[in-house]
């Protein structure tokens, strides 16, 4: 390799709404002495991702999408002493600021002025991305990089179970929606000791792939009326705590009224439309003294090992967290804006969709 193309990398690289160009860009370099070159190892798609290439946009053009990636330290900026070349290393998207007032408490999910990776600022649909050092965390031994991509899904999946206290042994969770977050977050409920998790979903190769990952109830919300189905399973107290996970007016409202007197609710799924809400489920809701929660992204520590980013990698490599069965797709980089059109228009079943260079 010559070094002027070791100064090129291939990328997907959004121009415009709907405009991805599978091009020849400069790599990104070290400038500061606390920073790593990561290749990247495999890159999944959000489904936030979709609406961000064909609708929405990001923040400025051209970006570089994706902000699931895992890959193997390339270089280290010469403050970085526990990191090598060759290293496996999952990657915290999102860059704090550091000064504000969520930053000075460690609450960098609050982060009043940050930056992201694959939306603000370039990010894994390319063969390298430059990130800090404080954003990387060592995969464990035994755990694929295929696995480590998924850590930022499975953390955002654990974030939510723990804004709602997490939950008690012999407890009931519904989930609405059994996309690969709401499959994760099942997964989570389960090994905190759920009593029984309860999935629903409209699509029947989701409720299959629920049932291969050990949830038993998984329905078809079409065919099983889901508020009565939790009543059915709680001898009608319904669910402690419900998690609507797909964004769906419809599924939320569902959550409103399948939870017990004096449970919980998490907003999970992000919202597709306006939803309006019937007087008389607010009534409800009151009534039950329900505890409505949101939730965004994860909790990341650079001083503690008891953050969401941590116990996930920690449950990839005990095999609490059973991840790759989600993978359906395996993508190689040229091939990824095909990948993204397939997933706008559902042309074909996918659950977690990987882009590797």
């Amino acid at each position: 390799m010559t070094d002027s193309q070791k100064q090129r990398m291939r990328a997907l690289v959004l121009h415009a709404v709907g405009d991805a160009r599978l091009d020849d860009v400069p790599r990104p370099h070290i400038v500061s002495r606390d920073q790593v070159l990561v290749r990247v190892g495999f890159c999944g798609v959000c489904g936030s991702d979709i609406p961000r290439v064909f609708v929405k946009g990001t923040y400025s053009f051209p970006t570089i999408c994706g902000h699931e990636f895992a890959g193997v330290v390339e270089e280290c900026g010469a403050g970085v002493e526990d990191l090598r070349p060759g290293d496996h290393v999952a990657v915290f998207p999102l860059l704090w600021c550091g000064r504000c007032p969520a930053c000075e408490k460690g609450k960098y999910v609050q982060c009043h002025d940050y930056d992201y990776l694959g939306s603000r600022s370039d990010g894994g649909f390319a063969e390298y991305v430059v990130a800090p050092r404080r954003n990387l965390l060592r995969v464990p031994d035994g755990v694929s990089l295929e696995v480590a991509a998924m850590a930022e899904p499975a953390s955002v999946a654990l974030h939510a179970l723990n804004r709602a206290g997490g939950t008690g042994s012999g407890e009931t969770v519904a989930v609405f929606g059994a996309g690969p977050i709401g499959l994760i977050v099942s997964q989570w409920a389960q090994a905190a000791g759920a009593s029984q998790v309860v999935v629903f979903d409209i699509i029947e190769e989701k409720l299959e792939l629920a049932k291969k990952l050990g949830v038993p109830h998984a329905f078809d919300a079409r065919e099983s009326d889901p508020v009565k189905t939790v009543e059915s399973l709680t001898d009608g107290e319904g669910a402690a705590l419900s998690i609507e996970a797909a964004g769906v007016p419809a599924t939320l409202r569902q959550a409103f009224e399948a939870t017990r007197r004096d449970g919980h609710i998490v907003l999970l799924g992000n919202p597709s439309s306006d939803v309006e809400l019937p007087a008389p489920l607010l009534s409800r809701f009151m009534r039950r003294e329900l505890t409505l929660h949101g939730t965004w992204n994860s909790d990341y520590s650079v001083s503690s090992r008891q953050d969401d980013w941590h116990k996930t990698l920690q449950a990839m490599a005990d095999g609490t967290l059973r991840l790759e069965p989600l993978i359906t797709h395996r993508v190689p980089l040229e091939d990824s804006f095909d990948v993204l059109t397939m997933m706008k228009d559902q042309r074909q079943f996918f659950a977690k969709v990987l882009i590797h260079p």
